[in-house]
């Protein structure tokens, strides 16, 4: 692990300046070279190490690192999403989507995004929340739709609490299994009784704010914008029931 962490440490040092510099800025470099090598270091050591090829994998797609070759960078991570790396099968999930003009890559794709879906990884279930909304190479499914930006926004994914929370102001109904899921997590589901039995009730509003909350947090423009149209509304409903 202390090969990938100075790796990792030296690639996101990188990350925190390439937007101000060239791509190919020979400053760089000694950060690069010294990802590359601890990438490199921790396969020797681990050869079944996932995280250290799908790492290596990046620098040798994305980056100007000495010695990088794209045909090795995308052996490596294909070798990583078969081997279960749920980052590795998302980023080829993602590129076969929009790279690869192949008649095959479409089902390539799903099937890697699912498998990093198992995982929980929150890109792979806001994507694959989006492909059930459209309709998009599957048949159309909005249960299944909200259970993966649902639980993509549990991760903090912002995208996927503004797309959950838009769809309940928009007042999709929720499947009453997600309703059970969010009484049971303390959200703005709770239980009704009635005559004969209780009932699940939940309030779209406050749920939906939940989401927007979670997007705030996480820096989102559009989560502060739909809490302040939340609250001006909520503030134009006062006004009008004192008038």
């Amino acid at each position: 692990m202390e090969f990938i962490a100075k790796g990792w440490s030296a690639l996101k040092e990188v990350d925190r300046v390439i937007d101000y510099c060239e791509l190919n800025d020979r400053r760089l470099i000694p950060l690069l070279r010294t990802a590359k090598e601890n990438f490199e270091l921790a396969l020797e050591a681990d050869n079944t190490n996932t995280h250290a090829r799908y790492w290596l994998s990046k620098l040798h797609l994305r980056y100007h690192v000495p010695g990088a070759n794209k045909v090795i960078g995308a052996a490596l991570l294909i070798e990583a999403a078969e081997m279960g790396d749920p980052e590795a099968q998302y980023d080829l999930g993602c590129r076969l989507r929009v790279e690869n003009e192949h008649v095959q890559s479409d089902q390539q794709a799903f099937y890697y995004l699912e498998n990093a879906v198992d995982q929980l990884h929150p890109g792979a279930l806001y994507l694959l929340g989006a492909v059930y909304l459209t309709g998009d190479c599957v048949k159309k499914d909005i249960a299944s739709a909200l259970w993966c930006f649902h639980r993509a926004s549990e991760k903090g994914h912002a995208g996927a609490a503004i797309a959950y929370g838009s769809l309940l102001l928009k007042g999709v109904e929720i499947p009453e299994s997600l309703i059970k899921f969010n009484r049971n997590r303390g959200s703005a589901a709770k239980r009704v009784a009635g005559k004969k039995s209780e009932s699940l009730a939940v309030n779209p509003v406050e749920m939906a704010r939940e989401k927007f909350q979670i997007a705030a947090k996480a820096g989102c423009d559009l989560g502060f914008r739909w809490l302040e149209r939340l609250e001006e509304e909520e503030k134009r409903l006062l006004t009008e029931q004192s008038e």
